[in-house]
């Protein structure tokens, strides 16, 4: 596999809670090695779709593929198996507050391998490291700024070395400096490891810095309006929905 093949793969996938359809006729491909946001505006079912990329929800119908395996025909230990290779950034950062820095991001190594503590501490350290946090081991969450929590969310959901990294609104209650150094963080890590980056956002300023792909939800008709490079999309878009949300605040 190398950079741009197809990674993930929706083929007319809908979603719903019950009764309660979310989103319909989801077809769209993520490629490998890509910085792909799912965008669109409140209430339009963008956790819904990151809780079925993650395994957390099974689609009503339709097929999701990750290399070209369909995840949600495979069998519950197969999914489980998978699912070691996504790492996940929650949107709180979703830090153990008893926990130092270092024992948040060891948390999944001892749970899911059979590395000695030595193994797994250093493991742990050069997480930290890499989103710029090395010297901060043993710091609490509270002792820390929230940007540097996202940083530690970032850490930990790589702590397994996984394929693709989920992120749910990761600069939501950050000042734009600090959003923007977290954007930086991002791309330097998808061009240092090659790991595909699947994000939830309508930060307008992250979505142009670093997107390579995106799709665009709607919440009235419930499905996708369009996907492809959101730049190209501000300037070409022919859709209502997508040039208004993506040229919001020009004047």
């Amino acid at each position: 596999m190398v950079h741009g093949d197809p990674h993930i793969e929706l083929d007319d996938v809908a979603l719903a809670y019950g009764s309660n359809v979310i989103q319909r006729d989801l077809s769209f491909t993520i490629r490998r090695g890509d910085v792909f946001i799912i965008m669109g505006c409140s209430g339009c079912g963008k956790s819904t779709v990151m809780r079925s990329l993650t395994g957390l929800l099974e689609p009503q119908s339709g097929r999701i593929c990750y290399n070209g395996t369909s995840f949600w025909e495979l069998t519950e230990s197969e999914r489980k198996r998978r699912m070691r290779h996504f790492g996940v950034m929650y949107q709180s950062g979703a830090l153990w507050s008893s926990m130092t820095l270092r024992e948040n991001v060891e948390l999944p190594l001892e749970q899911y391998t059979d590395l000695s503590g030595a193994q797994i501490r250093e493991i742990a350290a050069y997480k930290l490291a890499l989103v710029g946090l090395n010297g901060f081991d043993d710091y609490y969450p509270s002792e820390i700024s929230g940007g540097m929590r996202k940083r530690v969310g970032v850490a930990r959901a790589m702590a397994l070395d996984p394929q693709i990294l989920f992120f749910d609104e990761p600069s939501a209650g950050l000042d734009p400096v600090s959003g923007r150094l977290l954007d930086e963080m991002i791309l330097a890590l998808r061009d240092s490891l090659g790991t595909t980056m699947v994000m939830v956002t309508h930060d307008l300023a992250s979505i142009f810095a670093i997107a390579d792909d995106c799709v665009f939800l709607d919440a009235e008709t419930k499905t996708m309006l369009t996907t492809g490079n959101p730049r190209e999309l501000r300037d070409q878009a022919d859709i209502v929905q997508v040039r208004n949300f993506l040229r919001r605040g020009e004047t």
